[in-house]
């Protein structure tokens, strides 16, 4: 148990900063942007995340960003910017679920999803997988499992990812495959002797039943300096 969060913690600092282009498919309306989006993802360490997507020809749909408790969202079609808490999304209305399905995938990806200062974990075998079973307080003060994190046990690589309300049903289900080495070259300690493994495909399925995303990266660049017009401040107004 000690080793397998050991582990995570090691995978999270190993990424510093994150560049990646990927491109994703939407399914049942989840999002009423595009069903097919081009996209691009700047990440630096500790919290500071970027979303762009646009359509196949290249136009802007959105430009997300999220620093620590404040997000910004932009809609040059629609002429909007939005802003707020991660926690209370509710200005952005039918736009709130996918944004934040897609923070928790790219959590997942960048490995910000480890175990927090005020969660516990439980580790049960599960088939022929580890499952990881995170609570954490809840409204009422007691203690609830948040998520759930299904493991390979030759690799510890998490495959399956689960998002819990309070009540315990499923909000989200998010799947990892297609694992690849990137930054071979790169020396940082964290990383130890071990290659970086990262999924280039994550699905995620809504829990309400409203949908899925697809999402594939065909580029992962790690641990390179991201100039600021790559990751800018929050405030984009």
């Amino acid at each position: 148990m000690e080793e397998l969060t050991a582990v995570l913690s090691q995978r999270e600092a190993a990424i510093q900063t994150m560049k990646g282009l990927f491109s994703a498919k939407v399914r049942g309306g989840i999002i009423p942007i595009a069903s097919r989006i081009e996209g691009a993802l700047y990440y630096r360490r500790p919290d500071a995340m970027r979303l762009r997507g646009f359509t196949a020809i290249g136009s802007e749909l959105f430009e997300f960003v999220q620093t620590g408790d404040q997000y910004t969202l932009r809609l040059p079609t629609m002429r909007r910017v939005l802003s707020g808490s991660p926690s209370d999304m509710s200005e952005m209305g039918k736009l709130a679920r996918p944004f934040q399905l897609s923070v928790w995938a790219m959590g997942g990806l960048l490995g910000t999803g480890t175990i927090a200062k005020d969660e516990t974990a439980v580790l049960v075998a599960d088939g022929d997988r580890d499952r990881l079973d995170v609570s954490g307080p809840s409204s009422n003060g007691a203690q609830a499992i948040r998520r759930r994190l299904w493991f390979e046990r030759q690799t510890w690589l998490v495959v399956r990812e689960d998002r819990l309300t309070e009540s315990g049903a499923v909000e989200a289900t998010i799947q990892y495959e297609d694992f690849r080495a990137i930054g071979e070259g790169d020396a940082t300690p964290a990383a130890g002797a071990g290659r970086l493994l990262r999924p280039f495909k994550i699905s995620l399925e809504d829990g309400n039943g409203k949908g899925s995303v697809q999402v594939t990266f065909h580029e992962m660049v790690p641990n390179q300096p991201l100039p600021a017009s790559d990751l800018p401040q929050v405030s984009l107004r």
